[in-house]
């Protein structure tokens, strides 16, 4: 599996917003959207706060593919929707750590929240 180079995942370190492109599941038109995204310094990650209500999250599922604009770099990126609980919470804790305390992790005891139901991890399309 292909990773992203160290100057992308450096880049997504330290933007505080990036700008993802996906296609529209219906229509195919070009649709940008401003996002928060975090690493773990060897992967990115990406998350919606209103859920897989939104149009990016269900296109980005639907067109399995996007393009992340990130500090000068443009990246043709593919999702993997995180499912399982404990990772999505672990997201959550790396988007808390760069955003504050605005991102509320669920507790294992409780649901998933709104925004990690809509967690990816975003990985280098082929």
């Amino acid at each position: 599996m292909t990773a992203f180079s160290r100057e992308v995942l450096e880049a997504a370190g330290k933007e505080r917003e990036v700008t993802l492109t996906t296609r529209g599941r219906n229509s195919g038109k070009p649709r940008r959207v401003t996002v928060w995204i975090s690493t773990d310094g060897k992967r990115l990650f990406i998350r919606s706060g209103a859920g897989m209500k939104r149009d990016w999250p269900q296109n980005l599922v639907a067109r399995g593919e996007g393009e992340l604009h990130v500090g000068s770099l443009e990246v043709k990126v593919r999702p993997r929707h995180i499912t399982q609980p404990s990772e999505a919470r672990a997201v959550s804790e790396l988007h808390r750590a760069k955003y504050g305390s605005y991102v509320k992790p669920s507790r294992p005891s409780e649901p998933l929240t709104t925004g990690e139901q809509a967690t990816f991890e975003l990985l280098p399309a082929d």
